[in-house]
């Protein structure tokens, strides 16, 4: 693979992940206002089967010949990534400030560098300015988080939304080592999503759950609804799968640093409200720390990336 070839797909697959955060930046909107009136399970599965359901219009086609031990990985990447993640997320939303979880779930990429070096066995290298980028962000994202509305310590969602980012980063992986098995990315999403609506049938039975469909004829719900099942999942997990896959998981998971800065951005386009000198500055730390995260210094490093990517390449067309 040449080294044209090699900058070509990391540019795209930082161009899908900027693209992915844009909108996921501003699902905490979405879904709190939709909070008002449908449970989180039914967000949930409202939200994933439309995106199924769109998924299979896009690529009709079914995969094939996978192996059990794929499926496996499959569905565990449709149990942590649509299922927990969202069902933590979305309850903790319901028992702390979106604030909070903004905060706390934006530890998810430390988790996921953690993780994938466990999973490597020390191969994964673990970059001191990784860390101190994690740094950096965290205190922009707190800046952010924390000058309009006070931190309220809510023991059962803050823990929900620290389980929510653990689980996140075991997703992460999952997908990486789902890219390795050269599918179709939409195909692969999709199966993924079907996983994650089967695993939100037992809990649509344990919650007062109904279809209530006249609650759709409020234009608002309607529109959020779509939003966040075509934008923010159909379309953004195929393109955040795709990211994965070029990127891979550590360094695609430092966008989601980006997520809190943008919803700040869009509250404030949307519900008009106001943006402080000090989460200007909040922005101007999270990007940064997004930046340090991404510094690599040596040639080495830069090598040991090639031939990670060239591995995989072979291990693809094999």
């Amino acid at each position: 693979m040449t080294t044209g070839s090699y900058e070509q797909k990391q540019g795209l697959g930082h161009a899908t992940a900027i693209f992915t955060i844009l909108l996921w930046g501003t699902t905490f909107i979405c879904t709190k206002v939709l909070l008002r009136d449908f449970a989180p399970v039914e967000i949930l599965i409202l939200r994933f089967v439309m995106g199924l359901i769109a998924l299979t219009v896009a690529c009709p086609k079914p995969i094939r010949g996978t192996t059990l031990r794929q499926e496996l990985t499959f569905a565990g990447a449709g149990l942590s990534g649509i299922t927990l993640y969202y069902l933590l997320e979305n309850i903790a939303l319901t028992h702390t400030t979106a604030s909070n979880v903004s905060v706390i779930a934006s530890i998810a990429p430390f988790f996921t560098v953690l993780l994938s070096y466990a999973v490597s066995r020390g191969k994964e290298k673990l970059r001191v300015m990784y860390f101190v980028g994690f740094a950096v962000a965290m205190v922009g994202i707190c800046m952010l988080s924390f000058t309009t509305t006070k931190f309220h310590a809510e023991p059962l969602g803050d823990f929900l939304a620290l389980i929510a980012a653990i689980v996140w980063a075991f997703y992460s992986i999952l997908t990486r080592k789902i890219s390795d098995y050269g599918f179709n990315t939409i195909q692969v999403t999709r199966r993924i999503f079907a996983y994650g609506v089967v695993f939100m049938i037992p809990a649509w039975f344990l919650t007062d759950c109904h279809l209530g469909l006249s609650r759709f004829a409020d234009p608002v719900n309607l529109g959020n609804m779509l939003f966040l099942g075509l934008g923010a999942s159909a379309l953004c997990f195929a393109t955040w799968n795709f990211a994965i896959k070029h990127l891979g998981a550590v360094k695609s998971s430092v966008y989601i640093y980006a997520i809190p800065p943008i919803t700040v951005i869009a509250a404030a386009i949307v519900l008009h409200e106001p943006v402080t000198p000090l989460s200007l500055l909040g922005i101007v730390l999270t990007l940064a720390g997004l930046v340090l995260s991404e510094l690599k210094f040596g040639k080495k490093d830069e090598g040991e990336v090639h031939d990670r990517v060239d591995e995989e390449d072979d291990q693809d067309r094999k």
